[in-house]
Parts: structure tokens; C-alpha cells; sequence
């Protein structure tokens, strides 16, 4: 798959409009001449480069992004996460058939409120539109994706939850990082910063494998707090490195797909992209 389509913000606006399309059409299956039309492209043309960023065709991608494909993924895909499996705050997991290295900074070094940190940032292209990314020496410590919120609004939210460090705009630096974030690298490395209630839950998503769900109430129990339903989608709300710390995959039990930071549309393409992808390799 080409890296220029697969990266390419433009790209991942197809998809947010075809989102909009086909709730239009209230569950009225869309020809793939219907849903071109609706993008200003020839079927063809539209065909190429949607199929390109996700791996399957339009027709076929409809079914992933309905509003009734979070309660298929908790029928179907639904991850039971293992309170027996203690890793602790280090160690290592696979998520987007990447392998991730990550650590987390001491409560001490988190009630700093960041002081003393040297916190780099860049703008980036993704596969979900433009990104925001920051990272200290020890990993990416933050992504944020910028389509509902914009640039500055991005930018204002993750740095008031560290607002002693220092910030400094060095794209280069994170560059690397980056690469393996978005497939093109062996590794990326994490560096959580957040309170250790929060750390135990980010932890938590981390154990969800790609193109699969859970739900709040799951999380809380596999970290030993199973009444703490609440506190957990506050901390998952609070996840700071959106997509590699996988928040886009805890749903609600009924189905709903819950909240996500840098909004719904976001979120339902994060699911959709990876279960297509997911059927596809299978």
C-alpha cells in the first residue's frame, strides 16, 4: 500500500464523508456510484483511492462504519481482558502489528505538572488527517488528532496537562517515533505521563488487540476496581497518546460507542479502518 495514500489526510476526508453519507441515507445500502457521486469523483476514481487507504472496497467498507458496528464488534470481537496477566507499569505489547516499548513516569515526576520536562512537538500527516504529536527523550508522550478541534485547539488541550514543562516545536525529533507510530518504523517508544489510576487503565487498552472492543466496565474490572466504571472513562478520556494507547476501542455494554476526545466521526473511523483491515488480512 502506497504511503502517500495511506497517509494522506485528504484521504481519511474521504472517509469522514462517506460517514456523513451513508447516515443520510438512514441504513439504505449506497451503490458505489451513489456514494461517489456524494464525493465529486467518478466511481472509478473513487473506488482506487478509497480501497487504497483501507484495504477494501466501498461497497464492502459501508458495513464498518454504520452506527450498528459497535454491538457487531462486542458480539463478535469483544476482549476479555486478563486480570491474572500482571505486567506492571513497564513492559512491552503488540498493537498495530507494531511493537511498542513504553515506561511511565513516577507519581512524583507526574504531580510535577511536567516541570523540568522538555516536551517536543510536531505536525504530521496520518491515516485519520492531520496530527499532533509530542514526545520527551524517553518516548512519544502525546497524539492528538486535529479534524474536529483544529490546530489550536490541539495544541491548547494536550499542553495544560503538563502545563510546567517546557515546549519546544522539533518535528525531526519525534520523527522516528513517528515513523513506527504510522507502520513505517520497527518501534515506537511511550512514555506515559499520567496519575497511576490512570496508568493502570491506559495500561489496560494497551492488552486490546487491533480490530477488537471492550467495554469501561471490563476495564474496571480487570484493574481491580470493578465499581469504578466512571473513573475509568474519565481515564480514558484523559488517554494522551490517541490511537497507540488504543481509547477508541472501549465501547459501552449496550453497544454505544461511548465518548472519544477528539470526537465521534474520529472514533468510528479508527474502528472501522482497523475491522476492515482485520477481515482483510484474514
Amino acid at each position: 500500500m502506497p504511503e502517500t495514500i495511506e497517509n494522506s489526510p485528504y484521504h481519511y476526508a474521504l472517509a469522514a464523508r462517506a460517514i456523513k453519507a451513508i447516515d443520510a441515507a438512514q441504513g439504505n445500502p449506497m451503490s458505489l456510484v451513489e456514494l461517489a457521486g456524494q464525493m465529486d469523483m467518478s466511481p472509478a476514481h473513487f473506488q482506487r483511492l478509497f480501497s487504497q487507504w483501507v484495504g477494501v472496497s466501498p461497497k464492502r467498507y459501508q458495513q464498518y462504519l454504520t452506527l450498528d458496528h459497535a454491538k457487531s464488534l462486542l458480539r463478535d470481537r469483544f476482549t476479555v481482558l486478563d486480570t491474572a496477566h500482571e505486567t506492571g507499569l513497564s513492559g512491552s505489547s503488540r498493537l498495530h502489528d507494531l511493537f511498542l516499548r513504553w515506561e511511565a513516569m513516577s507519581p512524583g515526576e507526574f504531580a510535577a505538572r511536567g516541570r523540568g520536562l522538555t516536551i517536543d512537538y510536531g505536525w504530521f500527516d496520518s491515516p485519520f488527517g492531520d496530527m499532533l504529536a509530542m514526545g520527551t527523550d524517553r518516548g512519544i508522550c502525546g497524539m492528538a488528532f486535529t479534524v474536529e478541534c483544529g490546530r489550536d485547539e490541539a495544541m491548547r488541550d494536550m499542553a495544560s496537562r503538563w502545563p510546567e514543562a517546557r515546549y519546544q516545536e522539533d518535528a525531526g525529533k519525534l520523527q522516528i517515533w513517528v515513523d513506527a507510530a504510522l507502520g513505517k518504523g520497527a518501534e515506537a517508544k511511550l512514555h506515559l505521563i499520567g496519575a497511576p489510576f490512570q496508568i493502570k487503565v491506559w495500561e489496560a487498552l494497551l492488552s486490546i488487540p487491533s480490530g477488537h472492543v471492550t467495554t469501561y466496565s471490563e476495564i474496571a474490572q480487570s484493574i481491580g476496581h470493578p465499581k469504578a466504571v466512571r473513573a475509568v472513562g474519565t481515564a480514558v478520556g484523559r488517554n494522551p497518546v490517541s490511537w497507540l494507547i488504543p481509547c477508541h476501542r472501549a465501547l459501552r455494554k449496550s453497544g454505544g460507542l461511548g465518548g472519544y476526545h477528539w470526537g465521534l466521526p474520529v472514533k468510528r473511523a479508527l474502528l472501522a479502518w482497523e475491522s476492515a483491515r482485520l477481515d482483510a488480512a484474514e
